[in-house]
């Protein structure tokens, strides 16, 4: 009986130790259309780029946190031009599982007097895995990236998170660096990511259902900044006309985000015109940005 124990044991420990190596030669040698199932991001979205600058910002007036409504929606140049430091901690298709993970990792350094938080119907209908996988690919693999990774329990996030943390293992890329333009977009210190004029192009809206889950971690950041005694404010970032009426229940999603603590939908407070400030259904161009924080610049000085 010992001896099949002992048989299993290192069966078990064999098949294991096999897994890790070909997840590593897999995502090392095959091309981005065949890993359907490892997914590892370190380019587009620019979180990269964020992490790695962080530390030099310290004792923030506003931090951004959300999807890529907030990278691409809050300028942070326009911010200090109004003598309001700030940094973008957004990333692509942060849900507030993301957002939660990301505060408590980095509120420390930052040290923000406020949290501007982008909440809409997407984030929260999110499944995270998105976000999971940009995040496992571009930050530090810890103890929170583990949890997160086990709480989504997805065959995508596991792999990635395997794969990412060997390299961070074999330390394969301490010298990789960003490209500050990557197509279109252009990073800008700070957090923020400028998108050069293009066509509007329209893209058909989806259907949209509160996730339970990124509601329970929304409801814990929400209490976890406040037990920290900070100002929190929730912001729906504009999006076309067309997109925001596809929600099904906006006049709801506002009466819910104002349960939790100062919210403003700028869909409702500001009229853009949606081929002249939008590049796409859900982002503003420099144009409809700049319109945009100014208004928003005034609603935080006033």
């Amino acid at each position: 009986m010992k001896s099949i124990v002992k048989h299993s044991i290192a069966f078990l420990g064999f098949s294991i130790l096999i897994y890790l190596i070909l997840i590593f030669i897999w995502g090392s040698v095959m091309p981005i259309w065949l890993n359907s199932n490892l997914i590892f991001k370190q380019r587009g979205g620019h979180l990269h780029s964020r992490l790695s600058e962080l530390n030099k910002h310290q004792n923030v007036d506003v931090l951004f946190l959300g999807s890529s409504h907030a990278y691409r929606g809050f300028d942070t140049r326009i911010f200090k031009e109004s003598g309001i430091y700030s940094f973008n901690l957004g990333s692509s298709s942060q849900a507030p599982v993301q957002s939660l993970l990301l505060l408590k990792k980095h509120i420390v350094n930052l040290q923000p007097k406020k949290i501007i938080l982008e909440v809409c119907p997407q984030s929260l209908s999110s499944d995270g895995i998105e976000s999971a996988l940009d995040i496992i690919s571009n930050g530090k693999i810890d103890y929170q990236t583990i949890k997160m990774a086990i709480d989504l329990n997805h065959i995508k996030v596991y792999n990635t998170l395997i794969y990412s943390g060997i390299r961070q293992l074999l330390n394969l890329d301490q010298d990789f660096v960003e490209a500050q333009h990557i197509g279109k977009d252009t990073y800008i210190s700070g957090g923020y990511v400028q998108r050069d004029d293009v066509q509007f192009e329209y893209k058909s809206p989806l259907e949209k259902n509160i996730n339970p889950e990124q509601m329970a971690a929304f409801k814990e950041l929400v209490s976890w900044v406040k037990s920290k005694d900070i100002e929190l404010i929730l912001v729906q970032a504009p999006v076309t006309t067309t997109e925001y009426h596809s929600y099904a229940d906006n006049t709801g999603f506002d009466k819910l985000m104002q349960n939790y603590s100062s919210y403003y939908n700028f869909n409702t407070l500001i009229i853009l015109d949606d081929s002249l400030h939008f590049y796409d259904p859900h982002h503003l161009n420099q144009l409809g940005v700049e319109t945009f924080n100014a208004e928003l610049i005034d609603l935080l000085i006033n």
